[in-house]
């Protein structure tokens, strides 16, 4: 931070340009100040730019939290069902060896499309997408662990205080709408195993971390002002943003203390418009049918009200929005280590007609193109089973799919065994992923740094690749 300093340079030289601290220090409080954060913010805002022309703008983030099958969705097996209900005894643990046994899909698989791209029919809604998605079937993780494996996934470290994806993806482009936050969760209630860390700004500023956004009830609580007369609330802001300001200059600039007031300011003018951006009365009825929103099941009508309100924040400038799925297992909606038929069965009933509803609504109002979707889970399942009816943790090799903004549809992108244990052909780790996220957007991974505890830093590490095959 620039420290205090006087405000008119040496004699025979010109002013020195105010701080923005200084200019509100120095600016009568009121609702003109309100104003003139807000067009400060604009200022800052318009000086992002990218590394290299993008191919999309915003990113929606459809995470599939507790790791869905690969092997019963979008990466067919043959063989395992050649193999259902014998040994395994493939195990790096030799005491599992013949404890557990190889268990073939529940499920069949068709090619669809024009690309014959094969889908479970877990998925019949998303099989008509197949030519908008970009499959990739050879992601690798670090650990078999829920915790770590959400917080790798969201901020391409297995250990907390790292940002978010979304914080990094604000951190380089900034905002395109100064009266909603850059980043945004649609949330059910449920924190993820990860812990709220994976939604944070970590060392990023504190203006960056995720707004959170509920399904059911209330979507935003104090969205609407306690004070029915406006000036006395102003009067209220301008009091509150004084005194942290002259705390602020008293610690000689803080980033904890800036980002309140910034968080303030948003609030403030977040108020006017968050109500009617999350308003889905006046979409048409067939829109409503296209998500299932107008479906009897509860969580099938919720996930589609994410999904359509994700189209909203982002046709009105909000830069990334991640969708989390409805309550499920205790340690991820998809983590059937029992049960699995049920399970899988229930969760992509509720989540495959509203995703497949957004690629298409999206691609009806011309906004595919500049918007990306990301579907992925922190890891897979294991193809063999200690039951007859579920799958264990499984980071070796796994499916994930991106579909619209500079994506070429209906293609497959790596491969893993014929059994679906190891990613054997053109691995793809988490930081290549975040690598492909960025450059899509027009960064470049190696250049957007943050300078924090004597090093840069950066979303990918020291690592991480563009996945080029899938750019179109």
């Amino acid at each position: 931070m620039t420290p205090n300093r006087p405000r008119l340079a040496c004699p025979g030289r010109l002013p020195s340009p105010l701080t923005r601290r200084e200019m509100l220090a120095t600016t009568a409080n009121g609702f003109g100040l309100l104003a003139l954060s807000g067009l400060l913010a604009d200022t800052a805002s318009a000086a992002h730019t990218t590394h290299f022309a993008p191919k999309a703008k915003n990113v929606i983030f459809c995470f599939m939290d507790g790791g869905v099958s690969h092997v019963d969705s979008f990466d067919p097996k043959p063989k395992l069902d050649q193999l259902d209900g014998k040994p395994f005894t493939e195990s790096k643990n030799p005491t599992a060896n013949g404890n557990r046994l190889w268990l073939g899909s529940p499920w069949s698989f068709r090619r669809h499309g024009q690309s014959g791209l094969p889908v479970s029919s877990l998925f019949p809604h998303l099989a008509g997408c197949v030519d908008d998605l970009a499959v990739i079937r050879s992601m690798k993780a670090d650990l078999p662990i829920h915790s770590t494996g959400v917080l790798f996934l969201h901020t391409g470290s297995n250990n907390a205080g790292r940002p978010s994806l979304g914080s990094w993806v604000n951190y380089g482009l900034g905002s395109e709408n100064q009266n909603l936050p850059g980043f945004v969760v649609l949330s059910f209630g449920v924190v993820p195993c990860g812990g709220l860390e994976t939604f944070s700004n970590g060392f990023l500023p504190g203006s960056l971390q995720a707004t959170l956004i509920q399904a059911d009830g209330n979507p935003l609580d104090n969205i609407h002002p306690a004070d029915q007369d406006a000036r006395i609330q102003q009067a209220k802001l301008a009091l509150l943003r004084g005194q942290n300001q002259a705390f602020s200059r008293s610690l000689g600039g803080d980033d904890a203390v800036e980002s309140a007031i910034k968080n303030y300011e948003m609030a403030y003018r977040m108020q006017s418009l968050v109500p009617d951006v999350l308003d889905l009365g006046r979409e048409t009825k067939a829109t409503l049918e296209l998500y299932g929103i107008d479906s009897t099941i509860p969580s099938k009508r919720l996930y589609g009200t994410q999904c359509l309100r994700a189209r909203r924040l982002i046709e009105s400038g909000v830069r990334f929005v991640e969708i989390t799925c409805p309550p499920g297992a205790s340690n991820g909606t998809w983590d059937q280590h029992g049960d699995l038929k049920r399970g899988h069965e229930k969760n992509a009933l509720d989540t495959d007609q509203a995703l497949a509803g957004l690629i298409r609504d999206l691609k009806s109002r011309g906004l595919l193109d500049e918007t990306l979707i990301v579907w992925a889970g922190e890891f897979g399942r294991t193809p063999h089973s200690a039951g007859r009816d579920g799958r264990d943790h499984h980071p070796e090799g796994f499916t994930v799919w991106l579909a619209g903004g500079g994506v070429k549809g209906g293609t497959v992108y790596g491969a893993t065994d014929e059994v679906g244990i190891n990613a054997v052909e053109n691995v793809c780790t988490m930081h290549d992923l975040h690598a492909t996220i960025l450059h899509l957007l027009g960064l470049d991974h190696e250049r957007l740094t943050f300078r924090f505890s004597g090093r840069d830093f950066r979303l990918t590490d020291v690592h991480g690749r563009v996945v080029r095959a899938i750019i179109a």
